[in-house]
């Protein structure tokens, strides 16, 4: 019996947990999905599945989100031909829009299910990750959860974060939208904030977030507060509180960032497999 692609449900839970957790820094975010939705959409909430890959004797090998019909498409971190034979079964099926990962797999998932979509955004990324044994002695106690009064002085802030990394401009794009996810991170107690002064120089968003770890997302310093430490400090501080009750966080830098990687390394954070995010028409 050859390999076989299935999507997969609720009798497929434990494999799947047992396939991510073989890697737990590159697979955060992946976990950090399963861990929130499930391994099948519950009733009510946005369409996703998972696809897997199983060899000769059933057994799991690497796996593939899609969320909707490919709005956002993960792969696990595995061999890339692995997430290829999962790609070629279902270009009929799914049409990326957008995919995060390890470059090698990415790349395959546009080849395969990128169709004729123009590329909008790709950006080369490191991974990097610490555990609370590497960290080092920065910390910032003034850095606090945010709070809706907050918004109309973090909205800047959390604009600035993407259409400095991103370079797009999400209040063209979507702004009632994009608002109200700026409004649901803090709610969901997952932006932090930095205050000087009574103005906000610095956010940090806690993003995919399970029992097995975190990413950290949306590092962003006011231009005009740069070079003054707030990031490092602040970045040690959030590291350190989250590490007190999780095992590992995990950053993706743009490779041509390198002054926030300078960062992350003297906090302590390590350089891991190169990753890519792609957007697709």
């Amino acid at each position: 019996m050859s390999l076989s692609i299935e999507q997969l449900g609720p009798q497929h839970t434990d494999a799947l947990r047992s396939l991510l957790v073989k890697d737990p820094p590159h697979n955060v975010y992946l976990l950090g999905l399963f861990e929130e939705f499930g391994i099948v959409p519950r009733a009510g909430r946005a369409p996703f599945a998972f696809y897997g890959r199983f060899d000769a004797s059933k057994t799991l090998t690497a796996a593939l989100f899609v969320g909707g019909e490919g709005g956002l498409v993960v792969p696990s971190a595995n061999e890339c031909t692995f997430i290829c034979d999962i790609a070629k079964a279902l270009p009929s099926q799914v049409r990326l829009q957008a995919s995060l990962g390890e470059k090698s797999s990415v790349d395959e998932l546009v080849k395969h299910l990128g169709g004729s979509g123009k590329m909008r955004l790709t950006r080369t990324q490191r991974l990097f990750s610490v555990s609370a044994d590497d960290l080092g002695p920065f910390t910032n106690p003034t850095l606090r959860l945010a709070r809706e009064e907050d918004l109309p002085r973090l909205m800047p802030l959390a604009l600035g974060a993407v259409r400095e990394t991103l370079e797009r401009d999400p209040l063209a794009e979507d702004p009632s939208g994009y608002e109200a996810r700026v409004t649901q991170r803090i709610r969901g107690r997952r932006t932090y904030v930095l205050e000087e002064q009574g103005t906000l120089v610095f956010k940090v968003d806690i993003g995919s977030r399970s029992q097995h770890g975190a990413e950290l997302e949306g590092l962003y310093t006011v231009p005009h507060e740069r070079n003054k430490g707030h990031a490092t400090l602040c970045l040690g501080q959030i590291s350190r509180h989250l590490l007190s009750s999780l095992p590992r966080l995990i950053l993706r830098l743009d490779d041509k960032h390198e002054s926030l990687a300078r960062i992350a390394r003297k906090v302590g954070y390590l350089s891991g497999r190169v990753q890519r995010i792609v957007l697709l028409e």
